[in-house]
């Protein structure tokens, strides 16, 4: 059986050990020198991070959070042993870990450590959809020859030159398709590298739960429960057609990832699908004034965004959490598609009226989805507001003041709120 070294990269045949270093980090598989689509996880990558700037913090739980009325946004192994989690409340973590550190993000740090292991990617293959800062599926399909050595062995040398040049580390998931490479790595964290091979796909996914699926969410997950779908296997005993009547596209997609069929190519800059921003409240509120202060600055932020990526948004999305943790999304599919601060807010606010309640909550969201270039934004007007293209045209102009003496020259009254 081929095996590979993670530690020296030697390459040898089958053993526990390796021959050349006697170490025991090794991989093993048939399919070990064939397969080629990968996905790359950085293990708690801003804790991470952050632990490797301060020494001080290596034996201790480090969460990375908004403080204690926000959420987790990452959480160390020392932390996770604790029970904490992703998108745990703050307050739980805290109970549950009450001696964490709890250090605010540094997005910009952790943006500037994600370029520089993007470029080591780049060293292996052109072929790199990532996924966020801290993860990406490669593609290393014909690079054998260009490398003098197969994906694998070159996937194991990227997560060694991570450690040894940046001081992180990263678990490593090779298949042959995105659906399984994306759940191999998660098998063995951290510092994982895990191979499900094409001929073991069946039986490896048989007993496992459904909830692997990555976009699987807690609605989707009850709706499967309640037709009795918790394994692959269950789902294999459906019928395609059935799936799609009962699931409609998601039964399609769950009836080919039953078997370990999945088409995706990984992409490379792939295209954004939505662009939101929200904030979680130091205290819940339902505070009218301070709702409608927070809803424009977020208007305003996802405006400048599509403005500086030249898109534009078909739906407007309102995202409100309750003091409850339950959350609740509006959408509001328009004529045409927009950019603009003022009609995003509009349509925002309208979706917020029409929910009849005040909270309090916790957070608040807004974005824009169904994207289109720039070119296709707000040409059509608005024939029940004729002052819609008055707006549009100051607000462009205030974005060429703002462009040329920053972004507090000019700021709207509600956004002092």
């Amino acid at each position: 059986m081929p095996a590979l070294c993670r530690d020296c990269l030697t390459e040898f045949d089958d053993g526990t050990r390796c021959p050349s270093c006697g170490r025991p980090r090794i991989v093993r598989h048939d399919e070990l020198w064939s397969l080629s689509i990968a996905h790359m996880d950085c293990d708690a990558f801003y804790a991470s991070v952050e632990k490797r700037n301060n020494p001080e913090l290596a034996d201790k739980p480090v969460i990375i959070g908004g403080g204690r009325r926000g959420v987790v946004s990452t959480a160390c192994y020392v932390a996770r042993i604790r029970g904490v989690r992703s998108a745990m409340p703050m307050f739980k973590a805290l109970q549950l870990c009450p001696d964490a550190v709890v250090l605010k993000p540094r997005m910009q740090l952790y943006a500037e450590v994600s370029r520089q292991i993007r470029g080591f990617m780049e060293d292996l293959t052109p072929a790199i959809e990532p996924l966020s800062l801290d993860e990406a599926f490669l593609d290393l399909t014909g690079t054998a020859r260009l490398h003098g050595a197969p994906p694998a062995v070159m996937l194991a040398r990227l997560v060694k030159r991570m450690r040894d040049e940046l001081g992180l580390t990263g678990s490593i998931g090779l298949s042959h398709n995105k659906f399984l490479a994306k759940i191999a790595s998660d098998l063995d964290k951290p510092h994982g590298f895990s191979v499900i091979g094409e001929a073991e796909t069946q039986a490896f996914l048989r007993p496992k739960p459904v909830r692997m699926i990555w976009g699987v969410g807690q609605a989707t997950q009850e709706a499967l429960d309640r037709s009795g779908i918790r394994t692959f296997e269950d789902l294999l005993r459906w019928d395609h057609q059935d799936l799609i009547a009962r699931f409609g596209g998601m039964g399609d997609r769950l009836w080919h990832l039953a078997r370990g069929e999945d088409k995706r190519r990984v992409t490379r800059d792939a295209p954004v699908k939505s662009i939101s921003n929200e904030t979680t409240f130091h205290e819940d509120t339902g505070d009218p004034d301070v709702l409608d202060g927070h809803l424009w600055r977020m208007s305003e932020k996802v405006a400048d965004r599509a403005k500086a990526k030249g898109l534009a948004g078909r739906v407007v999305v309102l995202k409100l959490r309750r003091a409850d943790f339950q959350i609740i999304t509006r959408r509001h599919a328009l004529r045409d598609a927009t950019q603009t601060a003022d009609r995003i807010y509009r349509e925002a606010r309208h979706l917020f009226d029409q929910l009849g309640e005040r909270g309090p909550y916790r957070l608040l969201g807004a974005g824009i989805s169904d994207l289109v270039p720039a070119d296709q934004a707000d040409r059509l007007g608005d024939l029940l507001d004729p002052d819609a293209g008055k707006r549009a045209a100051a607000e462009r102009a205030t974005d060429a003041i703002r462009a040329r003496f920053g972004d507090g020259i000019i700021v709207k009254g509600r956004a002092l709120r």
